[in-house]
């Protein structure tokens, strides 16, 4: 599995996109996408809380490159590794999350 910083996502996103268009996933509960969310130029973003993972992986395009996303960056690096271990080749966490995305690339994204 890859790690990158929000800073670094811009990058990821022109190398990804060359594969497919990259699909963020972003883990975190609902309620804490209506506070703070992300909308990356050139990718989707599909909200799937991380226990409903598991029964919702047929949903997630196993061909498209993969940026987990949570709140800190803990909830996001278990689901990437449950994906990897599931046989998904192309995954990548967004260490630091929302947070972090709210420091180092848009500040008014809310912090909670």
């Amino acid at each position: 599995m890859q790690h990158i910083s929000p800073a670094q996502f811009n990058e990821w996103t022109e190398q990804a996109s060359q594969q497919a268009k990259p699909l963020v996933l972003d883990v975190r509960e609902t309620w804490e996408c209506e506070v703070a969310s992300i909308a990356p130029v050139g990718c989707e973003v599909q909200i799937m809380p991380m226990q409903t993972v598991p029964n919702r992986l047929h949903e997630i395009d196993r061909t498209r490159p993969i940026a987990c996303l949570c709140h800190h960056g803990g909830r996001s690096q278990q689901v990437a590794a449950f994906l990897e271990h599931q046989g998904f080749e192309n995954i990548t966490n967004i260490s630091g999350g929302i947070h972090a995305w709210s420091a180092q690339v848009d500040a008014s994204i809310p912090t909670y």
